[in-house]
């Protein structure tokens, strides 16, 4: 399901891969894509010293022009997005830097953190309060040309465009680095040294709440046949191999949403609005360096940390203690997002719903749960991508909804 295929037709298995893994794998990555033989650690000790000159080298090769003078960053408050800040500040001391947060209603405010780090660096900080952070999902679906909901960096990148044609971000970090830890805890409690590959694979879907459901196979209707096999042959290659059971994990996070999801729909936001994505993490010896350091430098199973390395390398400067414990990464709180104005765009869609003339979705399934009073953050999330599908093939393949239409109750 791609711009190159004319969008003239669907193909049902991008759609089972997109509303179950939220990826497809068939999407063309920018990045190489890694086999389980790539990731052998051979580095018993990695240098934060190495780690650091290959980002401060990335930043150099990117924006040590004459003609950069300025240069924004998406700050988040955690450790990836502070740790490029502040290397960028030590690498070309003299360019002006607009840190750019996320604020939204009804969600857990971490532009906090933010502040505090932009001030004790110096940088200008703009926080975009989003009411309705549906509001603008054509718009964004129209670039992506892919059926996605979750889309702040559009709103980051649109905000970037009047400040400046360079936006820096700390993206990566969590999959080079190890920095899903509430999911490694989770998948290391589920498995052990003798569980089989389907079991490891149904541990791994186990440790991704936010992107299937227990009953996924009822939400197709009869035109896209949904198969549990299908789902699990994808991710067989990450958990048949020799690894440990926490590098197959790091693996598949890395060949998943990194490849398909993240890197292909930033890549399409940037080019829309003319923005030069700078990602310093996602340099090649960064990526080489990741595959190659032991497992606790990136998770502490004890202390349920995570990025290791690169907590190591922050504690070099005075950040630290600015630097959010819980952050959690431009996180819009959906269950409140569904109560407040969620789930009335979502009934007005689906009153005469495409996907379900067309057979595509199970009327049923939608049925037992969108007028629930209370809801599973599972099945929120599940109906949002439902909703971001419908938008999509209203936009692409039945072509009757505007691009500029907003979602407003």
């Amino acid at each position: 399901m791609s711009s190159e295929q004319g969008l003239s037709k669907i193909k049902p298995d991008s759609i089972t891969n997109i509303l179950t893994l939220r990826y497809d794998p068939s999407i063309k990555p920018n990045l190489p894509k890694k086999a389980w033989s790539d990731l052998k650690p051979s580095i018993q000790k990695p240098s934060i010293e190495f780690i650091e000159k290959s980002i401060k080298g990335t930043i150099r090769k990117q924006l040590d022009n004459s003609s950069v003078k300025k240069i924004c960053i998406a700050l988040s408050g955690g450790i990836d997005s502070a740790l490029i800040l502040t290397l960028i500040k030590k690498t070309i001391p003299d360019i002006q830097v607009d840190a750019i947060s996320v604020k939204f209603a009804n969600s857990v405010d971490e532009t906090e953190s933010a502040s505090k780090i932009a001030a004790e660096l110096e940088v200008d900080h703009h926080i975009i309060y989003i009411e309705n952070y549906l509001r603008e999902l054509p718009k964004a679906i129209s670039i992506i040309k892919l059926p996605f909901w979750d889309l702040h960096w559009y709103h980051v990148v649109k905000k970037s465009q009047s400040l400046s044609k360079h936006l820096a971000s700390g993206d990566g970090g969590d999959e080079l680095f190890g920095g899903y830890t509430f999911r490694y805890k989770k998948f290391l409690e589920l498995t052990n040294e003798n569980s089989n590959t389907k079991e490891k694979i149904i541990s791994y879907l186990n440790c991704h709440e936010r992107d299937w459901v227990p009953d996924q196979e009822l939400i197709f209707g009869n035109e896209c046949k949904f198969n549990w096999e299908e789902i699990y042959q994808i991710l067989e290659p990450y958990f048949n191999n020799s690894l440990s059971n926490l590098t197959q994990v790091f693996l598949a996070d890395y060949n998943g949403k990194l490849l398909h999801n993240m890197q292909p729909l930033y890549s399409s936001i940037h080019e829309h609005f003319d923005i030069q994505n700078i990602t310093p993490i996602q340099n090649n010896q960064s990526i080489k360096l990741s595959c190659q350091i032991p497992n606790s430098m990136k998770y502490d199973y004890k202390t349920n940390s995570g990025k290791i390395l690169l907590r190591h390398l922050v504690e070099k400067f005075d950040i630290k203690n600015l630097i959010s414990s819980k952050k959690q990464g431009f996180s819009v709180n959906t269950v409140n997002m569904w109560n407040s104005y969620g789930k009335m765009i979502f009934l007005h869609y689906f009153d005469k719903s495409r996907l379900i003339e067309d057979k595509i979705l199970n009327l049923n399934w939608i049925e037992k749960y969108v007028n629930k009073s209370t809801i599973d953050v599972r099945y929120v999330n599940k109906l949002l991508g439902i909703l971001a599908l419908e938008i999509w093939y209203r936009l692409f393949i039945t072509q009757d909804l505007n691009s500029n239409e907003k979602l407003v109750i």
